[in-house]
């Protein structure tokens, strides 16, 4: 009984751990165990490639997208999207610029109209001044042909 009561499973388990430590530890500064791990992890890399070429032709003969489709798939959605976004914008960019040319005919013909209205203006004005210039022009003129008759 005395032996049960000393018997401590977590007091075990540190020893064991303890001990398993010391020779992992030691194994570890072996420069014979980094080459063997090494070797397994250059295995495991290579089983992988191996395991992944399969996978993929396997995919292929029986007509189901891998990863790599749908990755490319997924990139020509993706441009296909930047370019609607680009002719969206070139749409609205035009239909702006019809607004403007629309706009700007408008706004020409309301010029051209006013340009005419003070055209006929100025006609009026020459018209008047031409008359005022004729009417002094006689008025000087009857003037000086009655001071030379009465002279």
């Amino acid at each position: 009984m005395n032996q049960q009561k000393n018997l401590n499973p977590f007091e075990l388990w540190k020893d064991l751990f303890n001990q398993s430590s010391t020779i992992i530890d030691e194994n570890l500064k072996d420069e014979s165990t980094s080459k063997v791990m090494g070797q397994v992890l250059e295995m495991n890399l290579l089983y992988k490639k191996m395991l992944n070429e399969t996978t993929e032709q396997y995919f292929e003969q029986v007509n189901i997208p891998t990863r790599t489709d749908l990755s490319n798939i997924s990139a020509l959605i993706i441009n296909v999207d930047s370019k609607v976004d680009d002719l969206e914008d070139l749409v609205e960019e035009t239909a702006s610029n019809l607004v403007s040319q629309a706009e700007l005919k408008r706004e020409m013909t309301d010029v051209k109209n006013k340009i005419k209205t003070l055209d006929t203006k100025l006609n009026d004005i020459i018209n008047l001044l031409t008359k005022e210039t004729t009417t002094t022009t006689n008025k000087v003129a009857s003037k000086e042909t009655t001071k030379v008759q009465q002279g």
